[in-house]
């Protein structure tokens, strides 16, 4: 089954990419401009078997075209580039709100359960479908530089699943980096929550102070949006998540 599955997904990554998709990626996706040549092209190869083998459903009456579902994968796919990938192996659907949508919270104090609504621009499933607004999809998709992916930031968290949990230590390509890994973004983790208690600056999105997952995919939006002034302020960060993702997006077009 293994060897089939590699074959098809050579034939599909070898395809002429259809031009309509070429028109949308560089009219609605501003990212893969500031991509080098060659990873423009194994995009294309990857936003094939993408799209072959999820699937796309619109919510709250969205209709869903093909430049939704090129705008999306071509974004979940740039976190793919370079790396060894099953594509997102436990994801098979991706769900498309045209608006931000609410989402049932679940909070516990002692005995006390609380349930309530709040409004959402994307969620990820362990196991489960990613969740999107598109109005968010295609205003992250506008502006490759304002730190701020929807996709990027959902599709980081199905990377954080893929070893079984949600918890901000995806699988590395060596067992060796764990180390590395552990301390340096833990004790960047740890900066940011105390830079927010006690009111002082810091460039990273309050958000991924929630926890260690949301930390992982904050700090995956800003190192393809924001990477100089990641690597700038934040070397040893720059530096895990360029050995993870096998790029070095400070050093592509701008």
């Amino acid at each position: 089954m293994f060897g089939f599955k590699k074959l098809r997904r050579k034939r599909l990554r070898n395809r002429p990419f259809p031009p309509e998709w070429e028109a949308i990626l560089r009219a609605d996706v501003a990212y893969f401009e500031r991509l080098p040549a060659a990873e423009q092209d194994e995009l294309r190869g990857h936003i094939q078997i993408f799209l072959a083998e999820k699937s796309f459903e619109g919510c709250g009456g969205l209709t869903i075209d093909d430049r939704m579902r090129v705008v999306i994968a071509a974004q979940a796919c740039i976190l793919l580039l370079h790396r060894e990938t099953d594509y997102y192996p436990t994801l098979q659907s991706i769900l498309v709100y045209p608006h931000p949508f609410s989402s049932q919270i679940t909070q516990r104090d002692g005995a006390v359960v609380t349930v309530k609504q709040q409004g959402r621009l994307g969620e990820s499933w362990l196991r489960g479908p990613v969740i999107l607004a598109w109005d968010d999809v295609t205003h992250s998709a506008h502006d490759a530089r304002d730190g701020h992916n929807v996709v990027f930031h959902e599709f980081a968290h199905q990377l954080d699943g893929e070893w079984g949990g949600m918890e901000g230590a995806p699988a590395l390509p060596q067992a060796s980096m764990y180390s590395a890994w552990a301390r340096i973004l833990g004790e960047e983790y740890e900066e940011l929550i105390a830079d927010l208690k006690f009111h002082r600056d810091n460039d990273l999105d309050a958000y991924g102070a929630t926890n260690p997952a949301e930390f992982f995919a904050v700090i995956t939006e800003a190192f393809f949006e924001k990477p100089r002034q990641l690597q700038k302020r934040h070397p040893q960060l720059y530096e895990q998540l360029s050995l993870f993702y096998a790029q070095d997006p400070a050093n592509y077009g701008h």
